[in-house]
């Protein structure tokens, strides 16, 4: 995966745990796909301050998916329920196994 993908990821699953200077400035960069300029304009600051907190707000969700690994785990649980989902011709266990996903994906996994 990209790592504009696995940045917007980490902040799916991490950004609750950054300040919320951090998190409104890369939900700007990583949602909305804002320049540096335009963040910068609109929360009043640099370029080179918006910089700066980006770059250490995906320095601190790399750090917390190192330490508590949940993306890749909920990645890999994912990934083993769609195999199980193309094995499994049941129908009802077919659904039970969607929700399951559903669940564990969330926003985007």
């Amino acid at each position: 995966m990209d790592k504009r993908t696995r940045t917007g990821l980490l902040l799916d699953c991490y950004g609750a745990l950054l300040t919320k200077r951090q998190r409104a400035m890369m939900l700007l960069r990583f949602d909305e796909d804002l320049s540096l300029a335009e963040i910068a304009e609109r929360e009043g600051v640099s370029r080179q301050a918006v910089r700066d907190a980006l770059v250490r707000g995906e320095a601190q969700l790399e750090e917390y998916e190192q330490k508590l690994g949940f993306m890749e785990r909920d990645i890999a649980l994912a990934r083993e329920l769609r195999a199980l989902m193309e094995k499994t011709a049941d129908a009802a266990a077919r659904a039970e196994l969607a929700r399951l996903l559903e669940r564990i994906q969330g926003d985007g996994v």
